[in-house]
């Protein structure tokens, strides 16, 4: 039975709302904003059964976590760990972002472009000596998750920390590497899920990332008030197959009556957002989904992508588990466990499906990221196409597949601050509160 874990980042503090680096200390305290958004995550969060809550001890975060333990009726209790503590800035802490980066410019280029190869020189007792702080800080994660899982198999817990230590608890237990770690958004009271089969070395799932429409923040800003371009990955709506849980692949399934409903709960979703063009996979699915999400954005005429089809299930596809079990035996189990080394009887194998998501997306983000000014638009795929990108995007490998979630109507959003040089910033990954579920992902789960 899964473990479920709840990531929630703490409140606005005043050091936030100035733009001062945080870090380890302790004097920067919740904002009466910071203070209400709690309250909101709190009752948001309220309905689930939580079985315990752990914090950092820093107060911003523990306040945080005090508030929401006061909005159950039945509190679960509230455990401050040391191991949930902020990254260590010793010789950045109290300054403002702006003046370390002008004082600083080549430490704090270092710290965003590579932040794991930055350290601080820090002088001790016993001489100087190199702090590597998103490094020590990722070793922290793991550390948590090792002690942690054990007690609470099949259970659910919420943590309730902050922007680095989040950061790093996601990126652990999936795999990213520290390298990405700017990859990655963690708003203030945002929500994050993910779901562990198991102890630490055991497959993990990210259901969803940066959840922060219980806010009233349908999509989280760019990290930046530079134009960037802003890409929205949409997951087609259910359609009677995916109900059925039976393998479509390239079959032209439309949509259900319930996958319509979820576009139109999408498009609503999504309705004051600024689309300036759109892309879909031909196959009708998510050409359905793209066109009623577009009903609400004028003259932009839908641009449908051979690569971003689904993958080609070749024999499989029809067919349910129970039925591919019995023609290609032990086949089901190693596309479960072992993906990238499956190849589907007269169809494809992951990395064929890879390289030409991969190939198109990247032609996407390279011809509008030389627009000005910067644009927004929605990319309507499947289940596989958009998992393979958001892999990509987090320097994940196809082995990593089944670590990302993709529910009907779902949608994600990446942003490119730099444009195609640079990297992508996953803003929300998964998001599916529009569709009527809360904070969980409820849709259905079934064959690709």
């Amino acid at each position: 039975m899964a473990t479920r874990v709840i990531i929630v980042r703490h409140g606005q503090s005043n050091y936030n709302a100035q733009k001062i680096i945080q870090g380890r200390n302790n004097e920067s305290i919740l904002t009466e904003k910071g203070r209400q958004d709690a309250v909101t995550v709190g009752n948001s969060l309220s309905l689930v059964p939580i079985d315990a809550i752990y914090c950092s001890p820093l107060q911003r975060a523990k306040t945080t976590a005090e508030i929401i333990q006061g909005c159950f009726t039945s509190p679960p209790s509230l455990y401050p760990t040391d191991q949930l503590m902020e990254i260590d800035l010793p010789l950045w802490e109290k300054r403002g972002k702006q003046e370390v980066a002008e004082t600083s410019p080549t430490e704090y280029r270092c710290w965003k472009e590579k932040p794991h190869e930055f350290k601080m020189i820090l002088s001790t007792s016993q001489g100087e000596i190199d702090h590597f702080p998103v490094l020590s800080l990722y070793q922290q994660a793991q550390n948590f998750w090792q002690e942690i899982l054990p007690k609470y198999e099949g259970k659910t817990i919420l943590i309730v920390a902050h922007n680095g230590i989040n950061r790093c608890l996601i990126m652990s237990a999936i795999g990213i590497s520290p390298d990405r770690y700017h990859s990655i958004q963690q708003s203030n009271c945002c929500i994050n899920v993910l779901n562990f089969t198991g102890t630490w070395g055991e497959p993990v799932q990210l259901e969803s990332l940066n959840q922060t429409s219980h806010l009233g923040i349908p999509l989280p800003p760019p990290r930046s008030n530079n134009n960037c371009l802003r890409l929205l990955l949409v997951r087609h709506g259910e359609t009677q197959w995916n109900r059925e849980s039976r393998f479509q692949g390239i079959r032209d399934i439309p949509l259900n009556e319930n996958g319509k409903k979820q576009a139109q709960k999408a498009a609503e979703f999504l309705k004051e957002i600024s689309i300036n063009f759109g892309i879909s996979s031909p196959l009708l699915r998510p050409k359905e989904t793209a066109e009623i999400i577009l009903q609400y954005h004028d003259n932009i005429e839908l641009d449908l992508q051979a690569q971003l089809q689904e993958i080609c299930h070749g024999l499989w596809e029809g067919k349910l588990e129970s039925e591919i079990e019995a023609e290609f035996p032990g086949l089901l189990t190693q596309w479960k466990e072992s993906p990238e080394t499956v190849q589907m009887p007269e169809g494809e194998n992951l990395q064929q499906v890879w390289d030409r998501a991969i190939t198109c997306w990247n032609k996407l983000v390279e011809n509008y990221s030389n627009s000005h000014p910067s644009q927004t638009g929605i990319v309507v795929a499947h289940d596989a196409i958009n998992k393979v990108i958001l892999c990509y995007l987090l320097g994940l490998k196809p082995a990593n597949f089944w670590n990302i979630k993709q529910g009907n109507g779902g949608v994600s959003v990446i942003d490119y601050p730099q444009g195609i040089e640079g990297l992508p910033v996953l803003q929300a990954i998964n998001l599916t509160s529009h569709l009527g579920s809360g904070i969980l992902d409820k849709t259905a789960a079934g064959a690709l």
